[in-house]
C-alpha cells in the first residue's frame, strides 16, 4: 500500500473532514501516514492524530520557519515526547533561507541541535532544506547526521546533491511538484536517484500534484505521485508502491 511519508493533517485546511478523510485511506490503499510537526502548538496535535489513528504515526520537531523563539527547555518537552510509541522521528527540522526570518544563525543553530537531539534518542530525521543547500550538507556532515538517517523531505535541488544526500544514507522526498510541467530538476532526481531511495510524500495541504495543483492536497492524490515515478523509471506503478513502502518502513523503522 501507498506510505505517505509526510502529512500536515493537523492544519487547519482540514478542520472540515479531517476525521472522515483519514478513516478513508486505507480502503483507498494508503496504508500509513506520518503527520509532521512543525510549531511547538503543532505537536501535540500531531500526538493526538497519531493516538487516534492506527495507520497515522508522527515526526516531532520544529521547523525552521518557527524556531526563533525555541529554547532548551522546549526542546527537552519535544524529547519527552519522542519517547511515545508512535513518534517515529524528529522533524521536520532544517533551514529555509527563502525568507529573511528568522536570522539565518538562529536556524543553523537549532537545525543541529535537533540533529543531536535525534542521534541522542536513536531517531531519524526530517529534513527541510529550502535555498539552503551548502549549508543545509554542512551542517549534516559536522553534526554526523549520517548515523541517524532520515528523509531530505520535498526535495528541490540538484541529482548532483541528491546522490550526496544519499551516499550518507537519507532518502529523497517526492511529491506532487515532480507532476508540475515546470519541475526539470525534481524530474531528473527522480529518474537518476534509485527508486530504493525513494519515498513518497504529499506535503499536504500543499502542492497537490496536476490535476489537483492550486488545489488542497492530500494522500488520495498520490497515485498521481506514483503514475508519473513509474512513467519517468520505466516500472510498474506497483513496484513503485511496493519499494517505498518498504523504503518508508525501513527509514521510519516501523
Amino acid at each position: 500500500m501507498i506510505f505517505d511519508t509526510h502529512a500536515h493533517y493537523d492544519d487547519e485546511a482540514f478542520d472540515n473532514d479531517r476525521e472522515s478523510l483519514l478513516e478513508s485511506l486505507p480502503a483507498a490503499g494508503i496504508g500509513t501516514v506520518v503527520n509532521i510537526a512543525s510549531s511547538p502548538e503543532s505537536i501535540d496535535a500531531c500526538l493526538a492524530l497519531a493516538h487516534k489513528y492506527e495507520h497515522v504515526y508522527c515526526a516531532l520537531g520544529i521547523h525552521p520557519e518557527h524556531c526563533a523563539d525555541m529554547t532548551e527547555e522546549m526542546l527537552e518537552e519535544i524529547r519527552v515526547k519522542l519517547h511515545d510509541r508512535k513518534a517515529a522521528a524528529v522533524g521536520e527540522i532544517g533551514l529555509d533561507y527563502y525568507w529573511p526570518e528568522p536570522d539565518p544563525e538562529i536556524q543553523r543553530y537549532w537545525f543541529a541541535r535537533q540533529i543531536r537531539l535525534a542521534l541522542e534518542e536513536d531517531l531519524p530525521v526530517v529534513i527541510h532544506s529550502r535555498e539552503a543547500a551548502a549549508d543545509t550538507m554542512k551542517i549534516m556532515k559536522d553534526n554526523h547526521a549520517e548515523r541517524c538517517g532520515g528523509v531530505v523531505h520535498c526535495y528541490s535541488y540538484s541529482a548532483e546533491m541528491a546522490a550526496e544526500f544519499v551516499k550518507m544514507g537519507f532518502y529523497i522526498g517526492v511529491g506532487g511538484v515532480v507532476t508540475f510541467k515546470n519541475a526539470r530538476k525534481l524530474v531528473e532526481v527522480a529518474r537518476k536517484i534509485p527508486l530504493e531511495r525513494l519515498l513518497l510524500e504529499t506535503d499536504c495541504p500543499y502542492l497537490a500534484p496536476v490535476p489537483y495543483r492550486g488545489k488542497r492536497n492530500c494522500s488520495l492524490y498520490l497515485p498521481f505521485v506514483v503514475a508519473k515515478i513509474a512513467e519517468l523509471k520505466g516500472i510498474p506503478e506497483e513496484e513503485v508502491i511496493r519499494v517505498t513502502e518498504q523504503n518508508a518502513k525501513d527509514m521510519y523503522r516501523l
